[in-house]
């Protein structure tokens, strides 16, 4: 039977009590929801449906590259009317089990809900759902089981009696049902609870009257169940997933040797022999090869490190390719498109943006390389700039091989320079240079013999009488 997955995402979260949809909130370089659909991705790549409806307009962007289809909830009237909105695009992808997980679990342990769901799949019952045990229920529906056993309801803790909020097995809001079966019953769901919703729970109690009791997976790691409610739930969560991804790295032989400080996201890729120091963060698809090592307080984002590099201190890079062996920073900032051949230097307050730079290329001090390619073993000086932007248009300065650049040099784009030339410290290059040339654009010196005694000797002589 074909297999959908519904994400019910359409809440504000007012106890988060910020302008921005729960489901929108920052996790670990992607939004909540962003994190659950990748990881639902895992394990099933047919229909997936996404109940949307506060910020829908913010939320509706986030599902294209997952595929999946956006249902709005208008008004919200809860889990039960959710699914209700569900009911057309169900009837069209026609008999199908479905797996519905809430919106604001990103920890969602994913291989378990798989296992659940081949148990739901081989077995009869009609409806199947997620319990946790847990130590402090509060905010969750407790399960209430008949004397045998059996599940017959689902209790939200507003609508609880005293006796049954002392029940420590709650709802997980994760269930596996069968469609169109279970669409029949929310014709049975009314709203006369606190909330004045319709509870999907309230299914449960129907089926349990019915001789048809769902059933109760129990989770064996609570933990990775729980919805983000608060801004202290969504700091609690990420540091679960920060602790598990450090361990995982340092398990598979990646040295950490700080990691209460290191921030590795989920696209991060490490081999073994990394070394990060302390106050690390690795972003986005970041990859860095064998022996990478990374000082305190450096910041990558969706770069590839090649093996053996060293990004020295307080280095912030972007978007960049690094070859074998190279020497970065510190205090280096290398923007996106940066590509890097293998054993070169970039040094401390160098920046780079669009940058192709041939292997051994050095520049170790205060240059600015923007929309450039610098051939293979070429030197830049210190202070030297590519002045690529006239102020309509960006355009390349091509060094060629081997080109000895000095100090305080200005290449006004566009502009290519011939391999083994040299241009000399102090010069603005508005031409093309020819290979081997010298290129020089300064005023004559002039010295003025005995010129600094001569000006002490007229301050001197304006010197105030105070006698």
């Amino acid at each position: 039977m074909k297999r959908v997955i519904i994400v019910l995402a359409a809440g504000q979260g007012t106890r988060m009590k910020s302008p921005r949809a729960k489901v929108l909130h920052p996790f670990m370089g992607r939004t909540i929801l962003e994190h659950l659909l990748e990881s639902l991705r895992t394990i099933h790549d047919g229909p997936l449906l996404v109940v949307v409806g506060h910020q829908a307009n913010l939320v509706a962007p986030l599902l294209v590259p997952f595929k999946a289809v956006p249902i709005l909830q208008e008004p919200q009237q809860g889990t039960g009317h959710a699914l209700m909105a569900c009911g057309p695009a169900l009837s069209e992808i026609g008999p199908c089990e479905v797996l519905l997980v809430p919106g604001d679990a990103p920890l969602l342990p994913v291989p378990e809900l798989d296992a659940f769901w081949n148990i739901f799949s081989a077995q009869g019952h009609p409806l199947a759902l997620v319990a946790l045990e847990m130590a402090n229920p509060t905010g969750y529906g407790r399960i209430l089981r008949n004397a045998a056993g059996a599940v017959e309801g689902i209790v939200e803790e507003r609508d609880a009696t005293q006796p049954q909020r002392s029940i420590r097995e709650v709802n997980a809001g994760v269930y596996f049902f069968r469609s169109p079966d279970i669409l029949g019953l929310l014709d049975e769901l009314r709203t006369n609870n606190v909330q004045g919703e319709y509870y999907l729970t309230d299914v449960v109690a129907e089926l349990g009257r019915s001789g048809r009791p769902a059933v109760a997976f129990p989770a064996s790691a609570p933990d990775l169940y729980m919805g983000i409610n608060s801004q202290e739930e969504l700091a609690l969560a990420i540091g679960r997933l920060r602790q598990s991804l450090t361990r995982s790295w340092m398990a598979a032989g990646v040295t950490i040797l700080d990691p209460s400080t290191v921030w590795l996201e989920p696209g991060v890729r490490l081999e073994p022999g990394v070394l990060l120091h302390s106050g690390v963060h690795l972003c986005g698809e970041t990859r860095l090869e064998r022996n990478v090592e990374v000082r305190p307080y450096s910041v990558l984002r969706s770069c590839h490190i090649g093996e053996g590099t060293l990004v020295r201190e307080h280095c912030v890079l972007e978007g960049t390719r690094c070859g074998p062996g190279c020497i970065i920073g510190p205090f280096c900032r290398t923007r996106e498109g940066t590509v890097a051949g293998a054993g070169v230097h970039l040094g401390n307050f160098v920046e780079t943006k669009k940058a192709s730079l041939g292997d051994r290329v050095k520049a170790n001090h205060l240059s600015y390389l923007g929309d450039a390619t610098v051939g293979e073993g070429s030197n830049i000086g210190a202070g030297t700039i590519t002045c690529n932007y006239d102020g309509v248009n960006k355009h390349p300065t091509v060094l060629g091989e081997r080109v000895f650049v000095g100090s305080d040099t200005q290449f006004v784009a566009p502009v290519k320079v011939g391999d083994d030339a040299y241009i000399g410290a102090g010069t603005t290059v508005t031409k093309d240079v020819p290979a081997l040339a010298l290129a020089i654009s300064r005023s004559p010196q002039k010295i003025v013999e005995g010129w600094a005694e001569r000006k002490r000797a007229r301050s001197r002589d304006r010197k105030p009488d105070h006698a």
